[in-house]
């Protein structure tokens, strides 16, 4: 009988202990839960999944020539007076300088004059060089790796750019080369571009991107998409709420991602602020 006694009330003390036990993880679980329920969602910025132009691109570099160039060569004896007219735009059909002999220069084309002058016993006496460069479009001639053979094409479009000027101007290649340079193992090619404002000038260095396969598509902020191993996902909203989404990714460029599947045009997705937040988490909108 002592034993039985024994027996139930250790029994008893040891459920006791355990209802303890539960009923004290209970309400450390309701604190934190409490704690944790009061603080602020956190802020985050969102962006739209839009459309955007995705590409590939061959980077060189290359020399502006005058898309078209006449030099005038004058002795000093001949000129009418001096001649005023370097840095200077002239028309088609303009005079250049007339000449003592009553003749005129006459230009063949729009263009910018220019002048060097030619040391004596070059053309038999001191004489003059005028140029006439027409610059309302300018090419550049540009060597490309032989791998891109199958890519280039005339009407590629160019982006080019002056690290002089801090510019970038609208180009596309006019004519392809036949044939490989086996010393070099590349390819020419030429690229006209657009100099409205005659800002470029023969002999200066700028670097040349061709553009090519291009295509339309979904795309989102590289910094909105979260890769893990062989899978990748963004924060879609609905409700100031997130969900985390899979998606299948494709091309980059500059700092966006095309997405082919998984999201949706129109969608609002959390472009900063990632780190922050996890799925089904409740945020605020910075904006």
């Amino acid at each position: 009988m002592k034993m039985a006694k024994k027996f139930k009330i250790i029994l008893v003390l040891f459920i006791v202990i355990i209802f303890s036990v539960i009923a004290a993880r209970y309400a450390i679980g309701l604190h934190f839960k409490q704690k944790f329920s009061k603080r602020p969602p956190p802020g985050v910025i969102t962006t739209t999944v839009n459309e955007s132009i995705f590409y590939k691109s061959i980077e060189t570099f290359g020399t502006v020539i005058a898309l078209n160039s006449k030099n005038y060569r004058i002795k000093n004896d001949d000129i009418e007076g001096n001649f005023t007219r370097e840095g200077k735009f002239v028309k088609k059909g303009d005079v250049i300088i007339e000449l003592k002999s009553t003749e005129k220069i006459i230009a063949d084309f729009s263009g910018k004059l220019g002048m060097r002058e030619i040391a004596q016993g070059v053309l038999g006496s001191d004489s003059i060089i005028i140029t006439l460069d027409d610059l309302q479009k300018v090419i550049i001639d540009i060597k490309v790796p032989e791998n891109y053979v199958g890519v280039l094409k005339k009407g590629l479009r160019a982006e080019v750019f002056s690290s002089t000027l801090n510019k970038k101007f609208k180009g596309k290649i006019q004519s392809v080369s036949s044939r490989i340079d086996p010393s070099t193992r590349s390819i020419l090619a030429r690229v006209i571009v657009d100099n409205n404002n005659y800002e470029i000038i023969p002999g200066q260095l700028m670097n040349v991107k061709i553009i090519y396969d291009e295509k339309k598509g979904l795309g989102v902020p590289e910094r909105a998409v979260t890769v893990q191993g062989n899978t990748a996902f963004v924060y879609v909203v609905k409700d100031e709420v997130v969900k985390k989404q899979f998606i299948e990714i494709g091309t980059r460029n500059y700092g966006k991602v095309s997405v082919t599947s998984g999201v949706s045009k129109g969608d609002i997705i959390v472009s900063e602020g990632v780190s922050k937040i996890r799925d089904n988490t409740k945020i605020k909108i910075i904006r």
